[in-house]
């Protein structure tokens, strides 16, 4: 079977590419993946795949022995991008690397996936207790995981295992999730003309007070955890010469351990309260919400099993586990097994200068179909 199956990764190789630069070529910002999802769901049908749909949430699935079925595994690769763009972005190929924004997080995994669900479709493997192939949505920023939470109460208690293409090395594994809180942040004051009202209360002034406490957060020390915060964006004010009175920002916090998580939770909401005043209202909405897990480790190890000696075999490299925060944080929090692994190199990530390896595609596939192949039961 190796043999075989290496030969269709080599053989597959230039549609591989093909399909990469047409996916590139269409905008996929969180909840906007319309185009992408009906381009995937085409290129399915027409390499002979059946019964596949695409659901309210934008999620392109295609099931092959699912009915009836309460262990399915599941293979996702997520189609939106970090990039608000709505125009197509630039893409260049040098002959070794493909250029382009979005690239590698995550249109190439999601080309892989592809070629992958063609591997089974054209050979005809059917896994006993069923198979799902996802082009899901809403995997980065304030997508906040909706194709997977979709997914999840769809096919509730129907779902034994969860693999994600997501990751920017064949040996890179996350098989801890990362949980995190977002938050919108906005201060409205009365603000006024910067000469003849100063002194009034400037709510730049009033949202750089709260950045600064963020800073000065002590983190939780915990032994095998990390934890982190971030303020991402920053808008406000109407001229150089207005006392603003607006001020918003987007913030975050991070920890793969659930009592940090909830320590800068309460951190967070002491300083958002001590920001309120007469003069000054503070705002605040959460828009984003990613649970840590709630999977025990032996139940991820015999993933892990499976996985690594793949990994070494094809990639040549001893499996690397590591946290991360991705579509697995929804079924590890909710008990069901899950991993994030790569299947294409690239890097510059979330960057106007991602890139990805074109020849990694070659043994990146070859991971997918045999982690596809074990996970599923399949013997071939």
């Amino acid at each position: 079977m190796n043999t075989d199956l290496k030969q269709y990764c080599k053989e597959n190789y230039e549609l591989m590419l093909d399909t990469l630069r047409e996916l590139c070529a269409i905008p996929a910002p969180s909840h906007f993946e319309h185009e992408r999802a009906a381009y995937c769901k085409k290129w399915l049908e027409a390499i002979g795949a059946k019964g596949v749909y695409i659901d309210d949430a934008l999620n392109v699935i295609y099931p092959i022995n699912c009915d009836g079925s309460r262990e399915i595994t599941v293979f996702v690769a997520h189609t939106d991008t970090v990039f608000p763009d709505r125009e197509p972005m630039p893409y260049f190929d040098d002959d070794e690397k493909i250029h382009c924004p979005g690239v590698g997080d995550d249109t190439g995994s999601v080309v892989a996936l592809l070629a992958m669900a063609k591997y089974f479709t054209e050979n005809n493997i059917v896994p006993e207790k069923g198979i799902l192939f996802v082009c899901n949505s809403c995997e980065e920023g304030l997508g906040n995981l909706k194709g997977t939470r979709q997914l999840f109460a769809d096919f509730e208690g129907r779902i034994a295992r969860f693999i994600s293409f997501d990751s920017g090395l064949l040996y890179s594994v996350a098989d801890r999730c990362v949980g995190s809180h977002r938050y919108e942040v906005e201060v409205l004051t009365e603000g006024g003309h910067s000469w003849g009202k100063f002194g009034a209360r400037n709510a730049i002034a009033n949202l750089a007070e709260i950045v600064t406490k963020i800073y000065n957060i002590e983190l939780p020390q915990k032994e095998n955890s990390k934890t982190t915060f971030n303020v991402g964006e920053i808008s406000g004010g109407t001229s150089v010469n207005t006392i603003a009175q607006n001020a918003k920002m987007l913030c975050e916090y991070r920890s793969n351990d659930v009592d940090c998580l909830a320590y800068m939770e309460k951190k967070f909401a002491e300083i958002f309260e001590a920001a309120r005043s007469e003069e000054a209202r503070v705002t605040v909405k959460r828009v984003g919400d990613r649970p840590c897990g709630n999977v025990s480790d032996d139940e991820i190890e015999e993933l892990r099993r499976v996985l690594a000696p793949l990994i070494e075999e094809i990639a040549q490299h001893e499996a690397v586990f590591k946290s991360s925060s991705t579509d697995c944080n929804i079924p590890l929090s909710l008990g069901v097994p899950a991993i994030c692994m790569g299947v294409c190199v690239h890097a510059g990530s979330h960057t106007r200068e991602e890139w990805l390896e074109k020849k990694s595609f070659i043994p990146g596939l070859e991971l997918a179909i045999r982690a596809g192949l074990a996970f599923s039961g399949v013997t071939k």
